[in-house]
């Protein structure tokens, strides 16, 4: 499979709306009043969390540079 290379402006962007992206769906689950995220892996039954770091780990985005942008901020 071909590397995916990106630089400057466009790289920051993308890294940004991945970790965007993971700290949205984190974010809900934050507080007393903190909702459900339902998690499909792909296999067997879905799984209903509210466990942000269980999420975090969960979480992969289509676009690779996205993707390393969740990453980042998950670890």
């Amino acid at each position: 499979m071909a590397k995916q290379i990106s630089y400057q402006e466009t790289a920051r962007r993308k890294l940004k709306i991945g970790a965007d992206k993971l700290a949205n769906v984190v974010k809900v689950t934050l507080g007393p009043k903190g909702r459900n995220v339902v998690l499909d892996k792909g296999f067997g039954a879905p799984t209903i969390t509210n466990d942000g770091v269980s999420i975090a780990k969960e979480i992969e985005l289509e676009d690779k540079i996205e993707n390393l942008g969740a990453e980042i901020v998950a670890t």
